[in-house]
């Protein structure tokens, strides 16, 4: 006779269900300010993943279907591709999927074993490798007046086309412009002055930034993450930024525009709470939210990138043995 044992109330697939359905206001936002190239990315990466999945777990002789259908392969292929410049060509998503499942992943074990998080693996190769596909940014409507139709960003990925003969459509980002500007010696009131900064943060980025805090707040709702990590990692970068802020607001942008462009939010909720590559004691985790919070900083602000999630995040993924032994919880009875 089998004993009664409870079923568990959470499985994997479910899990990432939920984050599958709090990426939704986020990526809507996206597709809403940027155009459809952003639907075209996520469509490719999870078709690649899925297939670099098969494949690995073939050659490691290891059940496929299991695997492909836990969902595990497409959440790293979402975040993935949200990462990516909004019109991309096919090569670059297939290659940085490529390293996404199989350096990132597959090369440790596989799922639960990866000691970096795979999404940013990929999107840091393609980072250094491919620095002028990865800085050709298209600007939202509402500043160029103009959207490029599911068509034009079809022949772009696929070869059709080329994104220059849309030079006035596309721009570096926000961060970068800030970035680049202050390093010329130019305020911050002055700098504001272009079309691509909102009233707190880049244009669209806001609208976007809101939509992740949303879907933020569903996994948070639904117990699919805990409070520590996102609360310390945007308490860091707040922290940072507003005390650089009110020592020098000409050079330094304001909290409010930190938080609300980049990937700061998405980050904060859907990044750096991998379970797997997570700091997993509470104090650890707040340590762990902290630490990506203060490196997105520096990064951004004195680093070479405009902006510094990845590296944050694999950095502090690096730490996380060292977070996790000096954060153990006192052994009950232990004087």
């Amino acid at each position: 006779m089998t004993s009664p044992h409870i079923a568990p109330g959470n499985s994997l697939k479910r899990l990432m269900t939920h984050v599958i359905i709090a990426l939704i206001p986020g990526t809507l936002a996206y597709a809403w300010h940027f155009g459809p190239g952003v639907l075209i990315n996520i469509t490719l990466a999870i078709l690649f993943a899925l297939m670099f999945e098969a494949l690995a777990l073939k050659m490691r002789s290891r059940a496929v279907m299991p695997h492909l259908t836990d969902f595990s392969a497409v959440v790293a292929a979402w975040l993935f591709a949200l990462c990516l410049p909004m019109h991309s060509p096919w090569w670059l998503v297939l290659v940085g999927i490529g390293f996404t499942m199989i350096a990132g992943k597959h090369v440790y074990g596989g799922l639960g074993f990866n000691p970096f998080n795979p999404a940013m693996v990929g999107y840091v190769v393609l980072l250094i490798s491919f620095p002028r596909e990865m800085t050709t940014w298209y600007l939202p409507g509402s500043v160029s007046g103009e959207a490029l139709t599911l068509a034009d960003a079809l022949a772009y990925s696929f070869g059709g086309a080329d994104i220059h003969q849309w030079d006035a459509l596309s721009s570096a980002t926000p961060l970068d412009q800030l970035k680049t500007a202050v390093g010329q010696h130019m305020a911050i009131s002055e700098i504001r002055l272009s079309p691509v900064f909102g009233n707190y943060g880049g244009k669209g980025w806001e609208w976007v930034s809101l939509g992740w805090f949303v879907g933020g707040l569903w996994l948070l709702a639904t117990r699919t993450i805990r409070w520590h990590i996102p609360v310390a990692l945007l308490g860091g970068v707040l922290a940072m930024a507003l005390v650089f802020y009110l020592a020098d607001a000409e050079r330094y942008a304001s909290p409010l525009f930190h938080l609300l462009s980049g990937a700061v939010i998405i980050g904060a909720f859907f990044i750096a709470t991998d379970p797997v590559t997570a700091a997993t004691t509470e104090r650890g985790r707040i340590v762990y939210g902290l630490l990506i919070g203060f490196l997105i900083y520096v990064i951004r602000v004195w680093g070479g990138y405009p902006d510094g999630i990845a590296f944050a995040v694999l950095l502090a993924n690096m730490c996380v043995p060292f977070i996790d032994y000096y954060t153990q919880p006192r052994i009950y009875g232990e004087k």
